[in-house]
């Protein structure tokens, strides 16, 4: 998520009570999950074990919860709570804003879009040239939809991200998801799907590609372009899907992992760690097609084998 305008480093020490570490004429740009920042942004961390790998990540600004060596180049700012600061500026920045009507009036749509009746669109979307939304589909704040995209009835595009932080009595504080849903040119989506938004960054579906019915696109996920995926897909949270990939019906897929491109995942397979592209994958957890079918062959030969041992 990008600032509307950059905010200098000593303005936010000051505003949080923070000891400031570093270079104190940098100014933030944007605010970004770990996996997702770049240059410019905001990115926190109030675990001791994961602040080597924030610091040297394309983060200009971090929040800690303790003093660190700070890399040139860079700003900390230590707080009590890295967490609520860095949630205080999303909110700040992407406040809450109930629908009043079902097509906001900041919402930008193209006149040769086509919106059946029962669409609720919020405010700050875009809808670009040609697009189709089915009846009973919602369009969720901040989500951009390209030129010649179809979705199907019934669907969600931007909801809030599926992410908690846990607090030290067990129970979970939501955060506000401040990231979009960006739909690029000529995807089509099917019915009853569901694409939430990033935590901070943007959900991503790629040019050209195909959707079927009843799918579930997590926060951050990043889908390249020319993909086919089947029904009930469902794929968790920040993960990164390389371009012409296709998996078929109820493949599932975990969080933070990369599908290469050319891919290709068969029916009903879990996929629970990063897969090289262009091979075949089959089976959960999913291996390469020749391998898991090798294994299930040698599996059905083992109770003779124990038989015959016997």
């Amino acid at each position: 998520m990008k600032f509307p305008q950059p905010i200098p480093v000593a303005e936010l020490a000051a505003r949080f009570n923070a000891e400031l570490i570093g270079d104190a004429s940098l100014q933030a740009t944007g605010i970004n999950e770990i996996h997702k920042v770049e240059p410019g942004d905001v990115a926190f961390s109030d675990a001791p074990k994961y602040f080597e790998k924030t610091l040297q990540s394309a983060a200009t600004i971090i929040l800690l919860n303790a003093p660190a060596d700070c890399p040139p180049g860079k700003a900390i700012l230590v707080v009590p709570e890295p967490f609520k600061v860095y949630d205080t500026l999303i909110r700040e920045h992407r406040p809450f804003e109930p629908l009043s009507s079902p097509v906001s009036h900041r919402a930008h749509i193209h006149p040769s879009a086509i919106l059946e009746p029962g669409v609720v669109v919020a405010a700050n979307v875009r809808i670009g040239a040609y697009a189709y939304i089915q009846a009973n589909t919602y369009i969720g704040e901040y989500t951009v939809i390209g030129d010649h995209v179809s979705i199907g009835p019934n669907s969600i595009i931007g909801s809030d991200a599926f992410y908690f932080k846990k607090q030290p009595d067990g129970s979970y504080q939501k955060w506000r998801s401040g990231g979009r849903v960006i739909i690029e040119d000529h995807v089509d989506i099917g019915a009853g799907c569901t694409i939430n938004k990033g935590v901070s960054g943007d959900t991503v579906i790629g040019a050209g590609s195909k959707l079927d019915c009843q799918i579930h696109i997590g926060h951050g996920v990043v889908v390249g372009k020319n993909c086919l995926f089947a029904a009930q897909v469902g794929i968790g949270g920040k993960t990164i899907i390389e371009d012409n990939v296709v998996l078929y019906g109820q493949v599932g897929v975990v969080q933070a992992i990369r599908i290469g491109a050319g891919a290709v995942v068969l029916a009903g397979a879990g996929v629970s760690k990063s897969i090289e592209g262009g091979k075949t994958y089959f089976g959960a957890p999913a291996d390469e097609m020749r391998t898991k079918y090798k294994e299930l062959a040698a599996l059905r030969m083992l109770p003779d084998m124990i038989k015959n041992k016997t």
